[in-house]
């Protein structure tokens, strides 16, 4: 859902790279998961506010720098289950991941590893036999999701 990037002021306060569609996303949610690969801690949400166009936050038990230094770089997660569910053509991230990618000639291209925003749509990262793919993820380019079956079709060639 985001991660902690810098120290904000001197009181635990730090700045968010919010992955989530607004802005103040994150501040919907009272508990938050930071950690990296597996390794994930719980903390509860102290204050939050938008300044200078980011998010900042204070979580309850940081209550200085040195602390919201140590913060710097993990990742926030939020328990799939608080999430809302996902509307018709619309899909979480780490739902994509693992998917087997095919193009509309039938030919596997590989399976998703990575999604990237780059502002301005997601990109795919397909990985098959050594050899990676970014796809652009368009309704003129990803043609069919099925996350029960774990299969994705775009209009990619495989040579691309």
């Amino acid at each position: 859902m985001g991660r902690v990037s810098v120290p904000y002021g001197v009181q635990g306060w730090f700045r968010i790279q919010s992955y989530s569609g607004s802005l103040d996303g994150l501040a919907a949610y009272p508990t938050w998961w930071l950690g990296k690969d597996e390794t994930f801690r719980e903390f509860s949400l102290a204050e939050w506010r938008i300044h200078g166009g980011a998010l900042v936050a204070r979580l309850e038990g940081v209550t200085d720098r040195t602390a919201a230094e140590s913060l710097k770089g993990l990742e926030i997660a939020i328990p799939r289950e608080q999430l809302p569910a996902a509307g018709e053509n619309e899909y979480y991230w780490t739902d994509l991941i693992g998917l087997r990618v095919t193009n509309l000639a039938g030919e596997a291209l590989g399976e998703v590893v990575e999604v990237l925003g780059t502002g301005a749509n997601d990109v795919l990262v397909v990985q098959d036999a050594g050899r990676q793919r970014l796809i652009p993820f368009v309704d003129s380019v990803v043609r069919d999701v099925q996350i029960a079956g774990g299969t994705m079709r775009v209009d990619w060639g495989a040579d691309y």
